[in-house]
């Protein structure tokens, strides 16, 4: 039986694995103080005392947190963005390509990409190794979430009484291109820049889209449409969770609209590809808690107890 810390359980990712494992017999979760939880001495006995031990924490905390580690037998699962860009790390996205899940089934130390991180890298990744988008294309990313990828003081937000009106209607930030993301967006995909990202947090509570569209006359080679949705399916072909829709959405879309939260609870990605062979469009649906988050983190520990990757998240 693995032991498992979560450090970080109160928040929204900490609290999302915890009760992805209330039915799990083959783990056994440590448990912490409640006036302890912040006490460094006691997280360090957790923290070593553990098998894996999940990191649900600001970037500072889980620098704090990993300092801590002093047994080498010790493997940490980070969900902050404190570790995304470290090459030192495995980066939490097995389907991306062999080497992400060779390395995440070797590595002590893995890194949990973030919700907008997964949906765009999704995307990127398999177009630029396939030569298909040139590294140095301007990318234009445009994405929506449920409010549940905020935060806590986001949520409650969103869920009082009274709220201003403005939390009615889709809210776009980020207004300095400063996003917390986009370093491993350019990293992970290999582009040569940072892309320009347009997210949105609107008035539902989990799900999202994460879409990007190509002007086919600036691409590294000629491609229709279908080619492009051809490469996607041969990509992904056989993984568990990312599934290529038909072209257009043939088989999954009953009508021709993309709801953002129809995969909620789940930890499953779709890929999307569409519009016509000037303008092609590619969109991920999944779940920003799921795939975005805790679902991915408990997806990486199966990986590393080297166990049936679903186990728990089916």
């Amino acid at each position: 039986m693995a032991k498992i810390f979560i450090d970080g359980k109160e928040g929204t990712t900490g609290l999302k694995i915890y009760e992805r494992f209330a039915n799990r017999s083959d783990i056994e979760i440590l448990q912490i103080d409640d006036e302890k939880r912040k006490d460094p001495v006691e997280k360090a006995k957790m923290i070593n005392a553990s098998d894996y031990t999940f990191l649900c924490l600001p970037d500072a905390a889980s620098i704090e947190s990993v300092a801590l580690c002093t047994n080498p037998k010790t493997r940490i699962i980070d969900a902050s963005t404190a570790h995304r860009t470290n090459p030192e790390w495995a980066y939490g996205f097995p389907e991306l390509d062999k080497s992400f899940r060779e390395k995440i089934i070797s590595s002590n130390r893995v890194a949990v990409p973030g919700c907008y991180a997964s949906g765009s890298n999704a995307i990127l990744y398999p177009l630029v190794k396939s030569g298909i988008l040139p590294a140095d294309y301007p990318v234009v990313i445009h994405a929506v979430s449920g409010y549940s990828g905020a935060g806590k003081k986001a949520i409650a937000q969103y869920e009082a009484e009274g709220r201003d009106v403005g939390l009615d209607s889709p809210r776009l930030y980020a207004l300095t291109q400063s996003h917390k993301h986009l370093p491993e967006i350019k990293k992970i995909s290999g582009l040569d820049f940072e892309p320009v990202f347009n997210p949105y947090v609107c008035d539902y509570f989990q799900g999202m889209t994460v879409t990007v569209g190509l002007h086919a006359r600036l691409l590294s080679k000629k491609v229709t449409a279908h080619d492009v949705w051809e490469m996607f399916a041969s990509h992904y072909e056989g993984t568990n969770f990312v599934k290529v829709a038909g072209f257009m959405g043939e088989g999954t879309l009953p009508e021709q609209f993309i709801p953002a939260n129809t995969l909620a609870g789940t930890n499953d990605m779709q890929v999307f590809v569409y519009g016509n062979d000037d303008r092609i469009m590619v969109t991920t649906r999944f779940d920003n808690l799921g795939k975005g988050a805790s679902g991915a983190a408990v997806q990486c520990l199966n990986i590393m107890m080297g166990i049936d990757e679903t186990t728990g998240l089916r």
